[in-house]
């Protein structure tokens, strides 16, 4: 099944917002249309619910398998090639406790980069429908919906009245909303 897109331009928030509420009304989920902007705007401005952040997971499996890759190093070297000296212990902790110390930090930090870009979903590839003018201050709305489902989805953005609405196939033009 073939996903459109429609991009709808709204020059300021209010517009923008009414937009996001006539797609809800028209029956689209929030994860069918998001909104581009130049600026952040706080969460929940569109309508939109908190999402459930995962972020912390990331740094504690990525500090865990650094604290064991330190301890597989340090102790299978130790092991791997006895060096008795002395009297003293084969499984020396206070050097081993150095590189599983930087193990950890490093996994952690690796993992936390790695969840960063999981969590904001980059990088996204693919050809989304974009418009210049969101850089200008504009706010888009870009509708991903089913082809049965398009003409629904521009008439419920020509609710808000746009500046532009623009599909893939072209423009789909500024025209009044109907009253």
């Amino acid at each position: 099944m073939a996903i459109r897109e429609v991009l709808g331009l709204y020059r300021d928030l209010d517009s923008a917002v009414a937009a996001a509420d006539a797609l809800r009304d028209a029956g689209f989920s929030r994860s069918e249309f998001e909104v581009l902007s130049n600026a952040p705007y706080p969460e929940g401005t569109f309508g939109e619910e908190s999402g459930i952040h995962r972020l912390f997971v990331f740094p504690l499996i990525g500090a865990a398998c650094g604290f064991a890759a330190g301890l597989l190093i340090t102790g299978g070297t130790q092991l791997s090639y006895p060096l008795l000296t002395g009297g003293k212990p084969l499984l020396s902790i206070p050097p081993m406790i150095i590189i599983m110390y930087e193990g950890t930090m490093l996994g952690a930090l690796i993992f936390t980069v790695l969840g960063v870009l999981f969590e904001s979903r980059l990088p996204w590839i693919g050809r989304a429908l974009y418009d210049p003018r969101i850089t200008q201050g504009y706010i888009g709305i870009l509708v991903r919906t089913a082809p049965e489902r398009e003409a629904r989805a521009i008439e419920a953005l020509r609710k808000a009245n746009p500046e532009d609405i623009l599909t893939e196939s072209g423009n789909a033009g500024r025209q009044p909303a109907r009253s």
